[in-house]
């Protein structure tokens, strides 16, 4: 899709605070072996001919066996919320009638990228001819957030105030410990392999305004870099088709639970963002590579490690950081009734866990498939 910068800040002035839409991966699995299948387009063709409803919440990933289920605009993150369990519903549905299991972690514990095949869409042979290695390595699943910014400044702002958060995202999301056979040592092995390879991706800098980001975009246009704006794979960027604010940092949750209760911190965190801008909070953009410093720690040791407090110049423990986070967002979490706290072991700290206790990667990664069986297609409650 050609890139219309103007056309972006006409979607941007007519957008609305706080509309929330929500991005769901899960690894398409078969069901004795646990191995990642191609079957993307039979569940894809199956919805289409039997589900509607489904099939326009149906999106292709890079790979055959990934399958993405989207909510559409919910008008708060209860209304996505409600959609989405409905979507959730009714893919699990479909996949159990197909003899098909659908995990969701950050990374499959020992798939090989290799055997893997990559979807046939234009984007997506743009993306694996141009980063060749880096794109069919990217075998990886996520959670993404999407929420309404009125205004294209209000929306770079946003961001900008979202860098410093992004590392603590990540911990509290982290759920990728195993990759390739082996215990990788890392929380978020999904974020190694996909944030540290593509371009464009991860920690971006602070822009302070719409120009500035729009000079960037205009850039990369102009010297051939992209070709679409799909093409900036920002941890958290300003989305130019949807009037939104991405959140793209965390690992895809075991649970429909953890999913839902993630999403409404990001909520949280974005309305906190918008109430501080639009008050005239005072902010100063942390350097880069401090932020950088966090990411790298939350990526290693998830809620393990500590984190350093970039306003004081310490250390903190990372479940000390989050419940700053909680503490901070609290105004934004009243206004919008947000009530979900994440005060478990991550999915990540399970399967270590579960490691360490005797059972082998293979016996961990079918409990955490379980869990994702059983509670993503929970009924919509009455």
């Amino acid at each position: 899709m050609p890139i219309d910068l103007d056309n972006t800040e006409e979607m941007f002035a007519a957008s609305t605070d706080l509309t929330v839409g929500l991005e769901e991966e899960f690894a398409v699995l078969d069901p004795q072996t646990l191995d990642l299948v191609a079957r993307f387009e039979e569940l894809r063709d199956a919805a289409g001919q039997l589900d509607p409803v489904l099939f326009e919440a149906i999106t292709g990933e890079l790979i055959s066996s990934e399958i993405e289920i989207v909510s559409g605009r919910g008008e708060d993150l209860h209304d996505a919320i409600a959609h989405q369990r409905d979507r959730r519903r009714r893919l699990f549905t479909l996949a159990n009638n197909r003899a098909i299991a659908l995990g969701s972690t950050g990374a499959h514990p020992w798939a090989d990228y290799r055997e893997q095949r990559n979807i046939d869409t234009e984007h997506y042979r743009r993306v694996v001819d141009g980063l060749g290695y880096v794109a069919r390595r990217n075998n990886t699943f996520s959670l993404h957030v999407h929420v309404g910014v009125r205004g294209a400044d209000r929306a770079v702002l946003v961001c900008d105030r979202l860098r410093p958060i992004l590392p603590l995202l990540l911990a509290i999301s982290a759920s990728s410990p195993f990759l390739e056979g082996q215990d990788t040592l890392l929380h978020s092995a999904r974020s190694q392999i996909f944030t540290k390879s593509f371009p464009r991706c991860g920690v971006p800098d602070a822009f302070g305004s719409w120009r500035a980001f729009r000079d960037y975009l205009e850039l990369l246009i102009a010297t051939g870099s992209i070709v679409e704006y799909t093409q900036v794979w920002w941890s958290v960027r300003p989305h130019a088709s949807f009037g939104t604010v991405e959140i793209r940092v965390c690992d895809a949750q075991v649970t429909a639970a953890e999913s839902e209760g993630l999403a409404a911190l990001v909520v949280a965190c974005v309305g906190q963002a918008l109430r501080d801008i639009d008050e005239g909070v005072p902010f100063e953009d942390p350097p880069h590579r401090l932020v950088e410093e966090n990411m790298w720690r939350a990526i290693r040791y998830g809620m393990d490690g500590a984190m350093i407090d970039l306003q004081r110049g310490t250390e903190l423990p990372a479940r000390a950081a989050i419940e700053e986070l909680w503490s901070w967002t609290a105004p934004a979490r009243a206004e919008a009734r947000i009530d979900v706290a994440l005060d478990g072991p991550t999915g990540a700290q399970r399967q270590r866990s579960a490691l360490l206790d005797g059972a082998d990667l293979r016996e961990v990664y079918a409990d955490t498939v379980r869990e994702t069986m059983t509670t993503y297609a929970q009924e919509v409650p009455a």
